[in-house]
């Protein structure tokens, strides 16, 4: 844990790699950098402001590209099956009503 103002400037020099521009994250998801800024604005890909630039965390990245692989593994489960498994659908969370 970063204790002092000291502390965390020795430890942000090794995070440098930890945030992106949008530039950096439009390369990335070979998209441009206004449908990055669309995804920022609208809060679907969480960011920060730092003076009137906008950094995204690599984790946050890569937990946006992960979620959106589930969405799509869903769906197409969805439309293989008439029948598919609402466990799965909901991701293993089904609520019934009394419980």
């Amino acid at each position: 844990m970063v204790d002092t103002m000291e502390d965390m400037i020795t430890h942000s020099a090794g995070d440098a790699a930890r945030f992106l521009t949008a530039a950096d994250c439009a390369e990335v998801l070979n998209v441009e950098v206004s449908d990055v800024m669309a995804l920022v604005e609208t809060g679907e890909l969480p960011a920060i402001r730092v003076g009137a630039q906008w950094r995204i965390e690599r984790d946050v990245l890569e937990s946006y590209i992960a979620s959106l692989y589930e969405e799509q593994r869903r769906r197409a489960l969805w439309e293989q099956s008439d029948f598919a498994s609402l466990a799965e659908l909901s991701g293993g969370t089904i609520l019934r009503p009394g419980e």
